[in-house]
């Protein structure tokens, strides 16, 4: 009997109550000018700016997401999530320009995408110049192990793997796989003859 209560409430809560809460929280956001694809469900996340994200269809998000614009309101697009993305709990978007995902990629829980770096200068903080800005470009069927950190102005080529705790720094060609503080190329993605 207990056995059967457990999966019950396994069932309840993680099926059709997620799905029941995604439909209000897909409302919501839609309403704040969110655009969400179909089959794509919402589960609790932290949004600064709704309008300015696109979340492709069939897209899977896990809990706990930051999609933070750190800016003042603006009417474009900063934050691009094409179809079939996975993305996983308590990934941080912090974007000040732009960051576009392809489709098919998964990204692991604890990632971190940060498009802006602070001015380095010795000058009192008023005469510093402004954060640089540089978008991210992340390809298709790209993978990226839990806590990996992308900076600035990284391009992500298709099919590209990053190991787990990467902090990627420079782009990445298609199709090789990378890791470590700093990444550095480890080997080439294979491509094997299924026949």
């Amino acid at each position: 009997m207990t056995k059967f209560l457990q999966k019950l409430f396994f069932v309840l809560r993680f099926r059709y109550w997620a799905t029941a809460s995604s439909f209000f929280r897909k409302a919501y956001y839609r309403f704040l000018g969110m655009q969400i694809g179909k089959g794509t469900q919402i589960p609790k996340i932290h949004v600064t700016w709704p309008h300015q994200i696109v979340l492709g269809q069939n897209c899977r998000l896990e809990h706990g997401i930051f999609f933070k614009y750190d800016g003042v309101w603006q009417e474009k697009k900063s934050i691009i999530i094409k179809d079939n993305v996975f993305i996983g709990a308590n990934c941080e978007f912090n974007i000040s320009d732009k960051i576009v995902i392809g489709e098919e990629s998964m990204i692991a829980s604890g990632c971190k995408f940060i498009d802006h770096n602070h001015s380095t200068e010795l000058l009192p903080k008023r005469e510093r110049k402004g954060d640089s800005r540089k978008k991210i470009l992340i390809g298709k069927d790209v993978w990226l192990g839990v806590d990996v950190i992308v900076l600035a102005g990284v391009s992500l080529g298709d099919g590209c793997i990053v190991g787990a705790g990467a902090v990627i720094s420079k782009s990445i060609p298609p199709y090789e796989i990378w890791g470590g503080v700093p990444a550095k190329k480890i080997k080439d993605r294979k491509l094997y003859d299924l026949r």
